[in-house]
């Protein structure tokens, strides 16, 4: 049977008739408006974005996307922590968890036996965080007092001489000078984009002094601190910037480093009593330390060490849990870990304290938020936690 006349018609004419196109179910952005968006984004969220696609990671390790951060200001603090085993060295930095669905009691503390409390729970967004593993990056060894942040990069001096930089913006290791001689028992800060070494020659056993410019990539000679002022051979020395200048903690007491008439100077005794840890940090000019289980504060105004107060919902540290502290954008991050031996795993914590001066004489801690952020098996231990501005 043929098909009517007007029927052949309307055939005709919808094969004539341009299709209408269908949505794109993924739209595309102009790389630069898509790179644009993406630098005004905290970086503790681009863990999670990376996952996206294969594009997002990409564009998440391209030097355009750190330009556009730089450009609009949006660089910030990004702890980086690393563990070490007796076979290899891991590296992670701080992110944020995708939100997640959880439960909470929102009955007071008078209703909490009420047998109808289940029908007063309701739900909440809350988001956390943890500590996302670096890409295997085959680590160089390192020791807490080895390594130094300056800008986006991260050092890692040892004593055998060997200097290595870790790129925090596309996580990749690259060699940097090396030590023009080797030095025992070093240890590192940074001040004005040069990291100063104090240690012991590994020939002659003399105290000696060198200085990396972190933006030419080339070593000067520092004097080195007279053994009037420190015994032959300190072993046992400790650094940190206060004040502007690099300050040595020995066994003898404390020097820092007069960059304007090149030489060394005995500093404030008091204040060394933080070397006998690899809990300190530097805060704004306030040198931060564990002792006793407990957090204190010393700079060279007061010339004592006083208690950090406030701190609510921070435990006190035991003996034999390791704790470290990191400057993270003028507040404190402080990092420590919990032996789970049932299980042969370790926990690490990690809480950011806000601070604040009272006064002169004191400084009180705001507990901004507490989590466990990794599980790692219980060879591991915490080297130390920095920062890199990225």
């Amino acid at each position: 049977m043929s098909s009517s006349p007007e029927k052949k018609k309307e055939k005709k004419l919808e094969e004539e008739l341009p299709s209408t196109p269908q949505p794109n179910p993924t739209p595309s952005l102009p790389d630069e408006l898509l790179t644009s968006c993406i630098a005004r984004l905290s970086r503790l969220y681009y863990p999670t974005l990376s996952l996206v696609s294969k594009s997002f990671r990409s564009l998440l390790a391209s030097p355009e996307l750190y330009k556009a951060r730089s450009l609009s200001f949006r660089t910030e603090s990004c702890l980086y922590l690393c563990l070490e085993s007796s076979s290899d060295s891991r590296w992670f930095t701080l992110c944020r968890k995708p939100d997640k669905t959880e439960t909470e009691d929102d009955v007071s503390k008078n209703k909490k036996n009420n047998d109808d409390v289940s029908k007063n729970k309701k739900k909440k967004k809350s988001t956390s965080y943890a500590l996302c593993k670096l890409p295997s990056l085959h680590s160089p060894p390192a020791v807490f007092s080895g390594l130094v942040s300056v800008g986006s990069d991260i050092y890692n001096i040892r004593s055998s001489s060997n200097v290595s930089v870790l790129d925090c913006r596309f996580h990749t290791w690259r060699k940097a000078p090396s030590l023009p001689v080797e030095l025992m028992a070093l240890s590192a800060c940074a001040v004005d984009e040069k990291i100063y070494v104090a240690g012991i020659h590994g020939e002659s056993l003399k105290n000696a002094s060198k200085v990396l410019d972190a933006r030419t990539q080339t070593w000067d000679h520092v004097v080195s601190i007279p053994c009037s002022l420190t015994r032959r051979g300190a072993l046992n020395m400790r650094s940190v910037c206060i004040d502007g200048k690099p300050h040595v903690a020995t066994d003898d007491g404390v020097v820092c480093y007069n960059s304007q008439e090149g030489k060394w100077e005995l500093g404030e005794a008091k204040m060394g009593s933080f070397r006998f840890s690899d809990s300190y940090c530097e805060v704004e000019n306030v040198l931060y330390s564990v002792y006793d289980g407990m957090l204190r504060w010393y700079d060279g105004e007061v010339n004592v060490w006083r208690s950090l107060e406030g701190l609510v919902g921070l435990p006190k540290f035991l003996p034999g849990v390791s704790v470290r502290l990191c400057d993270y954008g003028g507040n404190m991050v402080v990092v420590w870990d919990k032996n789970m031996l049932s299980s042969g795993e370790k926990k690490i914590l990690c809480a950011e304290i806000a601070l604040e001066r009272r006064g002169v004489w004191e400084i009180w801690g705001g507990v901004e938020w507490i989590d466990h952020v990794l599980t790692v098996p219980i060879g591991y231990y915490i080297v130390k936690a920095l920062t890199a501005m990225v």
